[in-house]
């Protein structure tokens, strides 16, 4: 009688364990050391290349504007709608940017820059390294898609090594996700017709 309230209270702690143990995914294990390495490259790439400047909004401070690291490289924020795209003021002038440095306007049209963070439905969390890599190369979105529209400057990253290329990505991948749905570029407006 002792023996089966023993298996059972054993038993019952196995369960109460395996209820109240967090649950580990793949992710909360720590990385190893060529992996944090690799991140850590990753991160100076990023931070070195200016990815911040343009993929993570801005915001003015009483120094005046800065990145808003509370939405870091989570791209144009989908709360500021923009309709269509701004003509440049007379003189030697090309493009004009949005107040948050994320929507430019010029003769492609209006492009955003794009969600970076690991959010699997409006970033980069659904792609694979492969496709990031075929991005930076070819200047399509995932190697096949439409085309990267300036300021960015696919043409220079896509120069550097597939290394360091998927460095950035595996750093891409550790940061916060955030959910921000990145509106679609807007074409520019057809010439008069004559």
């Amino acid at each position: 009688m002792k023996r089966r309230y023993a298996v059972s209270a054993l038993a019952a702690c196995a369960v109460a364990i395996a209820f109240a143990a967090p649950a580990t995914h793949a992710a909360d294990h720590p990385a190893s050391a060529g992996d944090k390495a690799k991140v850590e490259r990753g991160r100076y790439l990023v931070t070195f290349g200016g990815c911040n400047d343009c993929h993570t909004p801005w915001k003015m401070s009483d120094k005046g504007p800065e990145p808003d690291m509370s939405r870091m490289l989570s791209g144009h924020p989908q709360s500021l709608a923009i309709q269509a795209g701004v003509a440049p003021p007379p003189g030697p002038w090309m493009a004009v940017v949005g107040v948050t440095f994320t929507a430019w306007s010029g003769p492609w049209g209006v492009s955003f820059t794009k969600n970076l963070t690991p959010d699997k439905e409006t970033g980069l969390g659904g792609w694979t390294e492969k496709e990031f890599i075929a991005t930076m190369r070819t200047g399509r979105e995932r190697g096949l898609g439409r085309e990267i529209l300036p300021p960015m400057p696919w043409q220079n990253y896509g120069k550097a090594t597939d290394a360091d290329l998927a460095a950035m990505f595996a750093y891409l991948k550790s940061i916060p996700a955030i959910s921000n749905h990145v509106p679609d570029p807007i074409p520019p407006e057809a010439p008069p017709a004559k």
